[in-house]
């Protein structure tokens, strides 16, 4: 199981992968890094990620990289906490137009900016439950009576 690495502290400028990279090939070969950088100005964010195969060598390069001097900046590093589901999100490429969810029901059903969840207002605006649309009520009366005929004759 591979184990994920918080590398904190980074200068806030052009930080290049391979330059950190270089810092941690020391310790082993399957090492991987990754900077986050800014979307807009592709600037580093002043943090990075490594990938280690193993706890020992996670360990190790805790022990041997936490403060060491790294473009004048002091790098700061620990087990990074698993992710939650924002940062997931902004990792993943945006989705193209063909997603068939509409808008108003998003990954993890967040309230809309009024703050009215749209099935709460729906069920509980009306006792007698829902309400169908005026543009097809007419057809579905017809359904209704079609399937109560159905039913009657056996």
């Amino acid at each position: 199981m591979s184990v994920r690495l918080y590398v904190g502290n980074l200068p806030k400028e052009e930080v290049n992968r391979d330059e950190l990279h270089a810092v941690f090939v020391d310790v082993g070969e399957s090492v991987s890094t990754k900077v986050i950088k800014d979307r807009k100005t592709g600037k580093c964010r002043g943090f990075a990620f490594v990938t280690v195969p193993t706890d020992e060598q996670a360990d190790e390069i805790i022990e041997k990289f936490n403060g060491h001097m790294f473009q004048e900046s002091a790098l700061k590093i620990e087990k990074a906490l698993p992710r939650s589901k924002s940062q997931q999100e902004e990792e993943e490429p945006q989705r193209s137009s063909s997603n068939h969810t509409p808008p108003t029901r998003r990954a993890g059903n967040k309230k809309s900016k009024r703050g009215n969840d749209q099935r709460t207002t729906a069920a509980s605006s009306d006792a007698g439950g829902f309400q169908p649309d005026p543009r097809w009520a007419g057809e579905l009366a017809k359904l209704k009576e079609l399937l109560s005929a159905q039913a009657s004759n056996p």
